[in-house]
């Protein structure tokens, strides 16, 4: 019995695929009871459907995948709506379903049958252990041991149902990602980063035009890309003008195209993008640079839904969706006149304003993964690793240029240094302006840590805690703890040597909280 208990652990705790456990469940049970013959049955729409059996000397015998009508009388259709095991005499209980074994060589004798209760008390499905031979009986003191064992089984197929269940939807969720990624891949787990991926996923679904708003840097042209490829329209072309890139007469061509002969330069008739993007989407990057002129021509396509090229006295509908992104306060700039107000409230009808990087300091150490790794693969050089202090330092950087500034950082490190682990010194030196050097965390040189008392400080000495107030001395401590803990609150407040509810009350009373 010592080998049958090994397997049965072993399969309780090692068997994740459902329906490999079920195969090894069943041969378990039919050893255990020394019977010839067991199945597993669920209930699929409107019949019992056999989803694994063994046993039986022909293959006629073997009933996998055969299915019962669920209003027909049947011993697994009894157990499933009662929830409770039985034992039937095959031929004589009036719950058997005797058409069932017609054209087998071996008919069953006596049918012990067990439901398979999910943790949630829902009967997931019926497990019947059927004896052939003549002199068929049911052992009493075996059967409260098989309906324990097969209960620990039932809640093995559940563990494995819902381990399977989560599988599928990461792989769901995985497909999505793989969707919302180009070259380039949209990585965060910070509260304003899932924010921004649930406006994402919304606004995906619509065709009204999206307004991208956020510093340089941060991502607005990855986020225009997500919002096609998860679109209606992600079969269709996807089409990227930056506003700013060429000169306003170029820009109108490029747009709404034009007809041979409509300027000096135009020696054959072009087609515009708005035209070739017809059923897909149109990115206009850094909107807030196109000229008036040009504002209120996209007005009209927006407007009406149709486009004239340059030289042409004819117009064509088109079929898009605008996307468009700006770094530019166009509030100001319609107080200034830069910009119509009426194109605003146009493209403004669903706004997505993306959070600048040090908004998103639980985003830096994944971007900064990823971007090691990215780099280090297209230049074939090994991957690094950044000390702890450097992490500090680049999680208490300003990031003026964003996402794009720190990717900048990383092709520098693995172009320059040459140790394995960056360190503090190995920080650019163009990459400590005036502006960012109060959020440096700066490496001191290992010494002893002195000891301060009314002895050792003087009132003329320049003292640690010149210039702190109680409450900035308290709020500078709360986030060396945090930043030293990876902003573990449970683990912060045992290096304060307190629990951690009154750590996060003050974390609270001073404002402090996860970004």
């Amino acid at each position: 019995m010592a080998e049958l208990d090994l397997d049965f652990y072993k399969m309780l705790f090692e068997d994740l695929d459902p329906e490999s456990l079920r195969k090894r469940f069943l041969r378990l049970l039919l050893r255990i009871q020394n019977v010839e013959r067991g199945s597993v049955w669920i209930r699929q729409d409107n019949r019992y459907v056999c989803v694994e059996s063994l046993g039986g000397p022909t293959d006629k015998d073997i009933i996998k995948g055969a299915s019962i009508p669920v209003d027909r009388p049947s011993i697994v259709g009894w157990v499933m709506d009662n929830a409770e095991m039985t034992v039937a005499e095959a031929g004589k209980d009036p719950r058997h379903y005797k058409q069932f074994e017609e054209g087998m060589e071996l008919k069953s004798a006596l049918i012990v049958a067990f439901p398979l209760i999910l943790k949630n008390g829902e009967v997931y499905g019926v497990v019947q252990l059927i004896d052939t031979s003549t002199e068929a009986k049911v052992d009493e003191k075996y059967l409260g041991i098989l309906k324990s064992i097969i209960d620990m089984g039932s809640t093995a197929l559940s563990n494995a149902l819902s381990y399977t269940q989560q599988v599928e939807k990461n792989l769901e969720l995985e497909q999505i990602l793989a969707v919302m990624r180009s070259d380039e891949q949209i990585i965060g787990q910070s509260h304003p980063f899932i924010d921004v991926m649930k406006q994402v996923r919304d606004y995906a679904r619509t065709d009204f035009p999206v307004l991208i708003t956020g510093e340089s840097g941060t991502g607005k042209d990855l986020i225009a890309t997500a919002l096609h490829n998860l679109s209606s329209r992600k079969h269709e072309p996807f089409i990227v003008q930056n506003c700013s890139a060429i000169p306003e007469t170029l820009l109108e061509s490029e747009l709404f195209g034009h007809k041979k002969g409509a300027f000096t330069d135009a020696i054959e008739d072009k087609i515009g993008i708005f035209k070739a993007a017809d059923g897909g989407t149109v990115f206009l990057d850094e909107i807030g640079d196109m000229s008036l002129h040009l504002q209120a021509r996209l007005l009209r396509v927006i407007q009406n839904s149709e486009i004239k090229p340059l030289g042409d006295t004819k117009t064509s509908k088109v079929n898009i969706r605008i996307i468009s992104a700006t770094n530019k306060d166009l509030i100001k700039a319609i107080s200034q006149k830069d910009f119509r107000e009426d194109l605003f409230y146009r493209l403004n009808v669903l706004p997505l304003h993306l959070p600048p990087l040090r908004e998103r300091k639980r985003d830096i150490p994944f971007l900064l993964n990823y971007f090691i790794k990215k780099e280090s693969l297209k230049l074939g050089v090994p991957t690094k690793k950044v000390s702890k202090k450097v992490l500090e330092y680049l999680e208490n950087h300003y990031w003026e240029g964003n996402i794009r500034e720190l990717e900048n950082f990383v092709k520098y490190i693995l172009s320059a240094v040459e140790n394995d682990i960056v360190g503090i010194n190995d920080i650019p030196d163009h990459f400590k302006n005036e502006r960012h050097k109060s959020y440096a965390v700066i490496e001191p040189a290992p010494r002893k840590e002195p000891v301060f008392s009314a002895k050792n400080i003087s009132s003329t000495a320049a003292s640690p805690f010149e210039g702190y107030s109680w409450e900035g001395l308290e709020r500078d401590y709360v986030l060396h703890l945090l930043n030293k803990n990876r902003w573990n609150i449970t683990r912060a407040a045992g290096d304060a040597k307190m629990n951690r509810s009154t750590f996060n009350s003050r974390m609270k009373k001073l404002g402090i909280h996860k970004g």
